[in-house]
C-alpha cells in the first residue's frame, strides 16, 4: 500500500467548503440557521425565504463541486480480452506486479468503445487529513456525485497515461476483486524508478489510507 505525504489541490476538503457556503447562503437569503427550522412554507414570506435560500445553496454547491473538475477522460473497450490487454502492456514496456497480475485475468472488458470521465481526489481533500478507511473514503466520494470506476479503468489508465509524473501513485476506486488467495484487491497505477506500474492494493473496507493518498473515481454523468 503506497504511503504518500502532503496535501494537494483544495486541501480544505469539499465538505468543509460546502458547509461554509451553506452558512453563507443562509445569510445571503437574509436569515440565520434557526430560520430554516421555523420558516413556514404556507406563508408568502416563508416561501420567498426558502426559495431564495434553496437557490443560493444550489449555486454554492455548484461552486464547491468545481474543486474536483474532470481530471482525465479515457477510452474503454479498446481491447477484446484481458489477454490482449496484457499483450499491450508487454509491447509498451509497462510493468505488472504479481499482485496486479493475480487479478488482471479477472478483468471484464467493455464490449463496445466508450469514454469515461475521471476525477482525482486525495483522502485529505475529502476531509480526512489524518487518513480514513476505504469504506469512509468511498462513502464520502459517493455523496459528492462520484462513482466506482469499472475495473477496466485501472488497466486502461495505465496504458493511456504514459506521461505519468515520476513518484505519482494513484489508487483506482472500483469494486474490489477477489484474488487467487481470496484477498480483496484494487488496482494502483504508479511511476517510480523501476518503471510505469500496474500494481495492486488492499480493497478491504477497513483498509486504512493516509491523507496524502490519491484516489481515482468516475464522475457521475
Amino acid at each position: 500500500m503506497a504511503r504518500r505525504t502532503g496535501v494537494t489541490g483544495a486541501g480544505l476538503g469539499f465538505i468543509t467548503d460546502f458547509l461554509t457556503s451553506f452558512r453563507q447562503a443562509i445569510k445571503d437569503a437574509g436569515g440565520e440557521y434557526k430560520d430554516i427550522l421555523v420558516a413556514d412554507p404556507t406563508t408568502e414570506t416563508g416561501r420567498v425565504f426558502l426559495a431564495k435560500w434553496a437557490q443560493d445553496v444550489v449555486q454554492a454547491a455548484r461552486g464547491t463541486a468545481n474543486v474536483f473538475p474532470i481530471w482525465k477522460t479515457i477510452q474503454l473497450g479498446t481491447y477484446r480480452s484481458a489477454k490482449e490487454l496484457l499483450e499491450a502492456f508487454e509491447a509498451g514496456g509497462y510493468r505488472v506486479s504479481s499482485w496486479a497480475s493475480d487479478i488482471l485475468n479477472r478483468v471484464v472488458v467493455s464490449t463496445a468503445l466508450t469514454t469515461i470521465d475521471l476525477v482525482v481526489v486525495s483522502v485529505a481533500e475529502l476531509g480526512f487529513k489524518d487518513g480514513a478507511t476505504f469504506k469512509q473514503i468511498c462513502e464520502c466520494a459517493f455523496k459528492l456525485g462520484f462513482e466506482f470506476c469499472p475495473v477496466e479503468v485501472g488497466v486502461q489508465l495505465r496504458l493511456q497515461y504514459a506521461d505519468q509524473p515520476m513518484g505519482e501513485w494513484l489508487i483506482i476506486a472500483h469494486g474490489p476483486i477477489s484474488g487467487s488467495g481470496g484477498v480483496l484487491d484494487v488496482f494502483r497505477v504508479g511511476h517510480d524508478r523501476g518503471g510505469r506500474w500496474l500494481d495492486g492494493g488492499s480493497g478491504y473496507s477497513g483498509s486504512f489510507w493516509s491523507g496524502g493518498n490519491r484516489f481515482v473515481f468516475a464522475r457521475r454523468k
